[in-house]
């Protein structure tokens, strides 16, 4: 199974919980922007956007750089890394007992059809 820091991820997972936070992230795969260019794109305060971008910024999914009286955004290192290998991980076992499974059905309609045929005999 694929290791990872729970609390890494819950604090990643919590931050894409929340709507705005992914259409934040949404925009800024297209560009950077600023801390005010974000809020006025999603019809809201200069606060609630810095709060959001807060959140981003400290699971690791957004980055920030000051220049004079402007903050940017831009994606953050990681880039959901972490976050997709634990999803891959978990993909990977029930893709691996769905097919298990799926061979333990074609085994009993075999036999069923074995079964079945012998009993018309």
């Amino acid at each position: 199974m694929v290791q990872y820091q729970p609390i890494a991820l819950d604090t990643s997972f919590a931050a894409i919980a929340d709507a705005t936070r992914r259409g934040v992230l949404q925009r800024l795969g297209q560009a950077e922007a600023s801390v005010t260019d974000l809020a006025d794109s999603f019809h809201m305060s200069l606060t609630g956007m810095k709060k959001h971008i807060h959140v981003l910024e400290t699971a690791g999914l957004v980055a920030t750089h000051k220049i004079g009286r402007v903050r940017t955004c831009q994606l953050g290192p990681s880039a959901l890394d972490r976050e997709a290998a634990w999803i891959i991980g978990y993909r990977q076992l029930w893709e691996a007992r769905f097919a298990a499974l799926d061979t333990l059905v074609d085994h009993l309609k075999q036999q069923e059809a074995v079964d079945g045929h012998d009993r018309r005999k």
